[in-house]
């Protein structure tokens, strides 16, 4: 089974550090894949770290972390070449895309080198569930900010804009992030979005917001629009997920 219909969960979490092995399958990536409605086998999990360089070590982590929670995984490379051959029959057999943190900006470019924009278009149509961390989360948006050109926090107003809006992450463990969203939102440079704290995720149901989910308590989201006064903030109260991934 597949999602029953376009499904997308932006977060700032996934992977989780572990006790036995360097990391876990945490409740939002859980999330994901209750999401896509598996049943009567292992979950298909692919796991996309192009952000981050597909660094080999971050996969071996990732694949340690799915064989503990039963899921089959792979990983879709484009460095230092792509490694599968047919990507897109390769997408539309998974339940869960998983896209990890780095830089949204030199994400965004190799996927559109590489026409993988197109192929995530069509897994999601199909029912995929697109979910990620970071710029794993950005990048579904129309735009957002992020540390992609340096230290500083900039505004990229060219995501894949398959929900509308933009997203801030790391809201409360950068301080950097709140007023840099902020202003741009206020400028004009992005539109109005959400922003989320560490361990938060936006379930989307075609291109509306359908749910808020997070895997620890004391956390939020928060929608952030202009006003009369300038950009306003309004707290959005998560669900809390067990460590299953179902809400507690």
């Amino acid at each position: 089974m597949t999602a029953a219909e376009p499904t997308i969960l932006a977060t700032c979490g996934g992977l989780n550090a572990g006790t036995w092995t360097d990391s876990v399958y945490g409740p939002l990536l859980h999330h994901a894949i209750a999401l896509a409605r598996v049943e009567g086998r292992a979950p298909r999990v692919t796991h996309i770290n192009t952000a981050g360089g597909d660094q080999r070590h971050v996969e071996g982590a990732e694949l340690e972390a799915a064989r503990a929670a039963g899921v089959e995984a792979t990983h879709l490379r484009f460095f230092p070449r792509r490694n599968i051959e047919d990507v897109r029959e390769h997408l539309l057999r998974q339940d869960v895309i998983w896209v990890s943190g780095g830089s949204v900006v030199n994400l965004l470019a190799v996927w559109r080198a590489h026409g993988l924009d197109a192929l995530l278009a069509d897994a999601w149509r199909a029912g995929v569930v697109l979910a990620g961390g970071s710029a794993g989360a950005l990048c579904w948006h129309e735009g957002g900010t992020t540390a992609s050109f340096g230290p500083g926090i900039s505004a990229v107003a060219d995501g894949l804009g398959f929900v509308r809006g933009s997203l801030a992450v790391h809201y409360d463990s950068d301080p950097a992030r709140r007023p840099a969203h902020q202003r741009a939102v206020a400028e004009g440079v992005l539109p109005e979005g959400y922003a989320l704290d560490e361990g938060v995720g936006l379930v989307y149901r075609g291109t509306r917001l359908d749910d808020i989910v997070a895997e620890r308590p004391g956390v939020s989201a928060w929608r952030v629009a202009c006003g009369d006064g300038g950009v306003s903030e309004t707290r959005l109260e998560p669900r809390l997920l067990d460590r299953g991934g179902e809400a507690a």
